[in-house]
């Protein structure tokens, strides 16, 4: 799941998921609020609940640090234990340890989401995946 109030930013990084063949499915939401929405209509759309989530943090109306305070208080089924990165403009230290500090599975990443990122997030979190394929 992409999550990122810009559209050019949605675009851009969908784009490198799909041409490095990382994904079944990509969902793009256009800020937290409609992506919370969705993670709540799971029973709507069951198989494509995501695994890993790429939050921009600096969105307007619910921003990436609100969209985490109400992620975290969902219920388990909604949440699927997914691995959240935040994908940010921001290279402030702070901000990546208050990443860091807010849910388990939570990485911190500077725009743009870049082919090299993508393998390593992808290592890190998915090895079982990646030694399977």
């Amino acid at each position: 799941m992409l999550i990122d109030d810009n559209p050019d930013d949605l675009f851009f990084h969908e784009r490198v998921i799909r041409k490095n063949d990382a994904a079944a499915n990509i969902v793009s939401k256009k800020g937290g609020v409609e992506a919370l929405e969705y993670l709540k209509a799971k029973k709507e759309h069951p198989d494509t609940h995501p695994d890993l989530i790429f939050l921009d943090i600096n969105m307007l109306g619910m921003n990436g640090w609100e969209f985490l305070d109400v992620y975290k208080t969902l219920d388990e089924e909604f949440r699927c234990n997914a691995v959240v990165v935040m994908l940010t403009t921001s290279e402030n230290p702070d901000d990546k340890r208050r990443a860091l500090a807010h849910i388990p599975k939570t990485d911190f990443r500077t725009k743009p989401l870049t082919r090299e990122m993508l393998n390593e997030v992808l290592e890190n979190y998915f090895k079982e995946i990646n030694n399977k394929q």
